[in-house]
């Protein structure tokens, strides 16, 4: 009797309402499947139709072409003998469901809606879908009728349910319910369910990876049993990258582990395992099979199947392996240089057009561009035909064959140095020497014409001429004329990614990048409708920490060395006139970048320094000029180092704001105790309020964010993920006079009483 049994689990790169092209990438990771020898092929959620629809799910026209591609799916001789679980929409008495459909040989078994939605952060599933939660329930579904004169059948079961075959019993799993306290892979296993299976869409955060695969590894650890992972992958249509890592794990070891990043549109996983295996795991647990004994049973729906072969003595097993992954450096290095592969061949563009200051921003932004032509030079030279036929149709060649990254990159990549009065020589140099390194077509010019033009326009209606600070003139004729500059080079930028190909005889547009990091734009330190409004921005959702570690990542794995004089040089937006040719204005606050580290320390991001700097209580003044500015002209801050804090500062305060959901009072408190023995309560007291005012004075500028990647949880993107107001009471001034109040009654204390503060 046959006992071991070959599954297949897959990462498709579905894209929104892509039906046609979403259909050809499930049947050909059937045909792999069947190839493999596998006898069940799961996929990701929502495949049909793509993860990413969002309002679409509205539509009636969503839900009739997933049934036009579910039809086309039981027609085709691909799915024969192999039992199929897609992903699909499913409208059940007027209700919209987020299902599984599960069906062999031209027979739907069981549709299996979901059970937990995912509705934080970046998902709203319950804006389209209603959970199923009737548990262990089933109702007959009526099947359309394109679909009932395919199958013959009239209705099919409907909602919770496992599927049991002559060899084994299989149970669903739909992404979020992985996730839930009680997931529901618990009550199935104890009720003998030997097969789990999980459809997730799951999108990449740096660092999350290994939860991931925790979960899928407890949950086979705990209970017995094989369980495979499902996942999209690529850029479904906006701003999340879905990362694969599409799995199979026995009794809580890992068998078959996909690739996180990759160009490939269609990757199946498959494993032989041993049925008895699990069957002899879960003997020796005895608190596992006396609550297996009272448990509540699941309605069985019979299979007239088997995943195992009778002759399979000799058939060889799968070994486990161990899970490889990769760096936070790597994973940024991949992770938006696959994005920005799928946007540029999706958009149908030639190209990008990347405004290169010279600073570490741009140029990482630079870096994953170069990362993307080296992983399509790769997957050409590995045999992806897909990827080949992309390429050639962006650079409009059809004998084009890429080899060499940096000769791809000067395809794809049109880079331009700004320049003003107020740039530095090096700035230049750093930008041209990073350009030729990476082999991008580089353009330098001067945009003090249309700055003195524009200047003029604004002294002839008004008769005055403002001057910058160190001429003399105020907050607010300085904040203008550094605008003026940053706006322009926006405009510069469209101009060229739209007709630059066109100067040199070549198609198409490209595709403007923007390179505003993740906590530039929590604080608002960009001007709005400058260089950060652009069409995508890869760095976007990226710490300024983790771009200084990713930038000396290239330095190695790339051999760019040009990138290690622009992290030596001080972070500026040049937007101010020189001292004596050199750059005065700069980002930082004068902490510097060993208290930066050991801010980060402190905060448990990384190990603590070697040598830890010690920093002495001192009073800080952290004055600002913002209450006197209006609301859109604030885009850059008046002080010699502009923002007030270090960037190691605002991702603390970033992760505090968003992902520990404090208010200034709550995030005061914390501080208190993660930097005691650093600062005093007053200096505590000062920089949250410091950073408190700057961001809701700043944040009306996330409402025309570009597009980023998304990559940490504390992104301040208020399209989808960060749904707060965006007109504030700057002062705050009944949770300031809360933190002061605090601060009075503290220091009226003695020093060893702060452990008392909660």
């Amino acid at each position: 009797m046959g006992r071991k049994v070959t599954v297949a689990t897959c990462a498709l790169n579905q894209w929104a309402l892509d039906f046609e092209g979403n259909l050809q990438r499930i049947l050909k990771s059937i045909e792999i499947a069947k190839h493999k020898g596998a006898r069940y092929r799961l996929g990701p959620e929502l495949e049909i139709c793509g993860y990413g629809c969002w309002d679409h799910y509205y539509e009636s026209d969503t839900l009739l072409h997933s049934l036009q591609v579910l039809a086309a799916l039981l027609e085709s001789p691909v799915t024969q003998d192999i039992i199929c679980d897609v992903g699909m929409p499913v409208m059940h008495r007027n209700v919209r469901y987020n299902c599984r459909v599960i069906f062999l040989n031209r027979r739907i078994l069981l549709i299996r809606p979901k059970m937990a939605l995912a509705n934080e952060g970046n998902y709203r599933e319950l804006r389209w879908f209603t959970p199923w939660s009737r548990t262990r329930q089933t109702e007959e579904y009526f099947l359309p009728r394109m679909i009932q004169d395919l199958t013959k059948q009239e209705t099919v079961p409907f909602g919770d349910a496992v599927l049991a075959t002559w060899d084994t019993c299989i149970g669903s799993e739909i992404c979020e319910e992985l996730w839930t306290p009680h997931s529901p892979h618990v009550d199935m296993g104890l009720d003998g369910v030997e097969i789990f299976t999980n459809a997730s869409g799951s999108h990449h955060v740096l660092r999350k990876a290994h939860a991931r695969v925790d979960l899928v590894t407890m949950a086979t650890t705990k209970n017995g049993g094989i369980y495979l992972l499902a996942n999209q992958k690529g850029c479904d249509g906006d701003r999340l990258y879905y990362d694969g890592c599409a799995m199979i794990a026995m009794n809580g070891s890992v068998f078959a582990q996909g690739s996180q990043f990759s160009l490939d549109d269609v990757e199946v996983l498959t494993a032989t395992l041993d049925l008895e295996d699990v069957r002899s795991y879960r003997a020796e647990i005895s608190s596992r099979n006396l609550a297996a004994s009272r448990v509540s049973p699941y309605p069985r729906v019979k299979v007239d199947f088997a995943l195992s072969c009778h002759e399979d003595v000799l058939l060889p097993l799968s070994d486990p392996v161990e899970w490889k992954y990769h760096s936070p450096a790597e994973e940024i290095s991949l992770g938006p240089a696959c994005w920005l592969w799928d946007f540029l061949r999706r958009s149908r563009q030639a190209g990008f057009f990347l405004p290169l200051s010279g600073g570490v921003d741009s140029a990482a932004t630079a870096c994953l561009v170069y990362s993307m032509c080296r992983q399509v030079c790769e997957a050409v030279k590995n045999g992806n035909q897909e990827v080949l036929a992309d390429v050639r149709a962006i650079v409009n060649q059809t004998s084009y064959t890429p080899q060499d990254p940096r000769e791809l990159c000067g395809r794809v990549l049109t880079t331009c140095y700004m320049a003003s009065e107020n740039s530095s020589r090096e700035t230049c140099d750093r930008a041209k020497e990073l350009a030729q390194q990476v082999g991008s077509h580089h353009i330098g010019l001067n945009i003090d014409p249309a700055v003195k033009a524009v200047m003029g326009i604004f002294s002839l209606v008004t008769g005055k001429r403002p001057l910058f600070a160190v001429q003399g003139g105020s907050s607010r004729e300085n904040l203008a004329l550094q605008n003026v500059q940053a706006r322009i080079r926006m405009v510069v930028a469209y101009l060229f990614a739209q007709l630059s190909l066109w100067s040199r005889g070549t198609q198409g547009g490209l595709l403007v990048l923007g390179s505003a990091n993740v906590d530039e734009s929590l604080l608002g330190y960009l001007t709005k409708y400058d260089c950060s409004s652009a069409d995508i921005n890869p760095i976007g959702g990226i710490s300024k920490s983790d771009l200084r570690t990713f930038v000396q990542f290239c330095v190695e794995r790339f051999q760019l060395s040009a990138l290690q004089s622009i992290l030596a040089a001080p972070a500026t937006a040049e937007l101010e006139p020189l001292a004596n040719g050199q750059v005065s204005q700069t980002d930082e606050s004068v902490l510097g970048k060993e208290t930066s580290a050991l801010l980060l320390a402190l905060c448990g991001r990384l190990p603590s320094p070697g040598s830890p700097v010690p920093v002495p209580k001192r009073s800080c003044k952290l004055s600002s000029s913002a209450d006197s500015l209006s609301l859109h002209e604030v885009s850059v801050f008046p002080a010699q180092e502009d923002m007030g804090m270090t960037y190691a500062e605002l991702s603390v305060y970033g992760r505090l704001r968003k992902m520990a959901k404090t208010g200034p009072y709550s995030m005061f408190c914390r501080l208190l105790n993660m930097w005691g023995d650093t600062w005093t309560p007053r200096q505590v007291a000062d920089k949250v309020k410091r950073f408190f005012s700057k961001y809701s004075l700043n944040r009306h500028k996330m409402t025309t964010l570009t597009p980023a990647y998304h990559a940490e949880n504390y992104s301040p993107d208020d399209n989808r993920f960060d749904l707060r107001p965006f007109l504030y009471n700057t002062g705050w001034p009944w949770q300031f006079r809360c933190i002061d109040n605090q601060v009075l009654q503290l220091e009226r204390t003695e020093p060893q009483d702060l452990d008392g503060v909660d």
